[in-house]
């Protein structure tokens, strides 16, 4: 069992637009949090002051409103020159922490000082896994950080994000490119070229909402995920073998749907291969 660490500092670092009751319900978790020694860094992108009735109503939590132009990867770019802690964290402002969550990631990171990063398994409301995600703990590597990584349930020590620097602001939702998503599967592949370890342990949940999709908007979304998978594979050089397995996989998935007359998944998996080729594209221009 992994030791109290009760003096291991974290920094949470939530971006937040237009959604107040989101929020609210995200800090009513960490008001309950056993593990006291944390600060909520709030990035507000949001035009008008809405943000300091939700934090006026918690004033048991240590927080440091800052501000910046809308996107994801910008709001966390802007925290991060103000970051103190020994283990930061990205929460989304719609997810929620349960109480003994940062107790037991602080004991984890005390027994183990040579770990560097720590992924747990997104969660509906009700307890289901959301997606696709491994029961067994292990070792994340580039290969596999795609399917063992979500922004909302990543804790990395202070010092790998002093090594990684800041987010792609070209990856990321409210970036203004095709590339809404997978920035921070970028930043942590950035980390493993540093040498970082990182681990995978689907016994730390953190609970999201999940919502339904309509069929254009799946389309969509394939189109949005599979373009920034692409960049993200060509933007860091990924060799042929994994860039050519990722492309068959959603080609092979859409014919597959089309003989089964499932067009929804059909379009879907056409859409993520067809967003997957114009990342690709893309990611080879990145600095």
């Amino acid at each position: 069992m992994a030791e109290a660490a009760p003096d291991l500092r974290f920094d949470l670092v939530v971006a937040t637009v237009d959604r107040t009751d989101d929020l609210a319900a995200f800090l009513r978790g960490l008001d309950a949090q056993i593990h006291a020694a944390f600060r909520v860094l709030v990035v507000d992108q949001n035009e008008d002051d809405r943000v300091h009735a939700v934090l006026a109503a918690h004033p048991g939590l240590q927080t440091l409103r800052l501000r910046s132009a809308r996107g994801l990867s910008r709001a966390r770019n802007a925290a991060l020159s103000s970051l103190a802690a020994d283990v930061v964290a990205f929460p989304d402002d719609d997810c929620v922490y349960a109480p003994d969550l940062l107790t037991r990631v602080a004991g984890r990171f005390a027994a183990d000082p040579g770990l560097d990063g720590l992924c747990g398994r997104p969660v509906a409301a009700d307890g289901r896994t959301v997606g696709r995600w491994p029961s067994r703990a292990q070792r994340i590597r580039p290969d596999t950080v795609f399917h063992t990584a979500i922004s909302h349930t990543i804790f990395l020590r202070r010092s790998v994000v002093e090594r990684v620097g800041g987010f792609d602001e070209r990856l990321g939702l409210g970036s203004g490119t095709p590339w809404g998503s997978g920035e921070e599967i970028d930043y942590l592949v950035r980390a493993l070229r540093l040498g970082a370890r990182l681990e995978y342990d689907p016994s730390f949940v953190v609970t999201h909402p999940v919502r339904p999709f309509s069929a254009d908007e799946l389309v969509a979304l394939g189109r949005r995920d599979g373009g920034s998978i692409g960049y993200v594979l060509s933007a860091n050089r990924y060799p042929a073998g994994t860039i050519l397995r990722l492309l068959v996989r959603p080609l092979v998935a859409s014919v597959a749907f089309a003989v089964l007359l499932d067009g929804a998944r059909a379009r879907f998996q056409h859409a993520t291969l067809g967003g997957r080729v114009r990342g690709l594209l893309a990611g080879r221009r990145r600095g």
